[in-house]
């Protein structure tokens, strides 16, 4: 299963290959437009944030259980096509391409930082990032998204799975992305990476592409559970190592997402799911018991009382169940994250503020406040401040 790895731009942009190469020696970005697209005083950070010093690492602090003054902020695919700064990179340079090359990756990390003052800095990268390496190819097509020529759906593919091996060889740009972001922020924020879950991941390998219905992926589970299995326990001992070699890195914390958590049902997350994303985040804990991990289950509010025991420190809820019944479910003392409705940024600060205040209150103590989604194309960006304003005059 390991070929080339092709991005598709948009038409009449550059295009670029990531080139397999022998087994073990990893791949090489060729990069027909790279950084010298922008100017140094494109790609120079802007002042840090006007952050008091006893803030700096709250998020981190909330995360590893302390009760805080305040609830602590941050936003899932908090950098993204709602700000301009972001557009002028997007419009110009394909998505892998910035995603890869760690100069604009951390440029693009820390734009939500310097702009909003939230109090994490999440890197810049995607939950299909590791897959290459791990043998499962894929080509990013302008309009439709990844896509994978040759999707996982006998055993044989399953078992053709190739562990990562050496990150530090094979994605070396994580740990030079990670290591910018540690040297820029200097201990002024929480530095974050992120880890696609192994069902999440498993599936996509199975159906080649986003799919609403993740027919291929049920399927398996009625006609050959087996191969789902095998795949499964490959994706999380990778996945696990993977999420240590970004703590290795810098990350001070990692989230998993559950991204396609809403195509199963409560049976299906038990068996399918859950016992994978508790073994990878298993290996992060054993090697790193200090590091907070998040879990986040998109759509998996049906069945958060699954959730409660899961190896996770901090929950991550979505915007579909209220936070008392959430906090109710899960219990006082577990760590929560979430949830507004992401929609809830399209209205007046006024009803920002309203929400964000609601969300707290709810969530009482162990809270870091969340959207229960990513930040949506089109927010304004004014709706971003008043969130992240509105959290910081809050208390618990």
């Amino acid at each position: 299963m390991r070929l080339a790895l092709v991005m598709v731009a948009a038409s009449g942009a550059s295009a670029y290959s990531l080139v397999g190469s022998a087994p073990g020696a990893g791949t090489r970005v060729a990069a027909s437009r790279m950084v010298a697209s922008f100017s140094a005083e494109e790609l120079r950070a802007a002042p840090a944030p006007n952050t008091p010093p006893e803030e700096y690492d709250i998020l981190l602090r909330a995360a590893k259980g302390e009760v805080t003054s305040r609830p602590p902020v941050w936003l899932m695919r908090q950098a993204g096509r709602y700000m301009s700064a972001f557009r002028e990179y997007s419009d110009k340079v394909p998505f892998r391409e910035r995603s890869e090359t760690p100069e604009i990756a951390t440029e693009l990390s820390l734009q939500p930082w310097r702009a909003f003052g939230v109090d994490g800095v999440i890197m810049f990268s995607d939950i299909l990032t590791p897959l290459p390496a791990m043998g499962i190819e894929f080509d990013v097509v302008k309009g439709t998204g990844p896509i994978i020529p040759s999707p996982l759906r006998t055993m044989d593919d399953a078992r053709a799975l190739t562990p990562i091996g050496d990150p530090y060889a094979k994605l070396p740009f994580i740990e030079t992305i990670l290591g910018n972001l540690k040297a820029e922020i200097a201990g002024r924020s929480t530095l974050l990476g992120f880890v696609g879950s192994p069902f999440t991941l498993v599936a996509y390998a199975v159906e080649g592409q986003a799919n609403r219905h993740c027919i291929n992926t049920k399927k398996m589970m009625m006609a050959a559970p087996e191969v789902l299995h095998v795949a499964l326990d490959h994706m999380a001992t990778q996945i696990g190592e993977y999420a240590c070699y970004q703590v290795a890195s810098g990350a001070q914390s990692i989230q998993f997402f559950e991204s396609w958590a809403h195509h199963i049902g409560p049976g299906q997350f038990a068996s399918f799911a859950k016992p994978y994303a508790d073994k990878a985040m298993a290996i992060v804990k054993a090697r790193y018991p200090d590091v907070p991990v998040m879990y986040y289950a998109n759509g998996g509010s049906s069945y958060l009382e699954l959730q409660a025991d899961m190896v996770a420190d901090v929950i991550s809820i979505d915007w579909a169940v209220d936070m008392t019944t959430a906090r109710q479910t899960l219990g006082a003392e577990r760590r929560v994250q979430g949830n507004i409705d992401p929609t809830v940024l399209f209205g007046s600060d006024e009803q920002i503020t309203q929400a964000v205040h609601s969300c707290v209150a709810k969530a009482g103590p162990r809270h870091i406040l969340q959207l229960g989604h990513g930040v949506l194309q089109g927010t304004p960006e004014r709706a971003v401040q008043a969130f992240v304003d509105a959290a910081k005059s809050a208390k618990k």
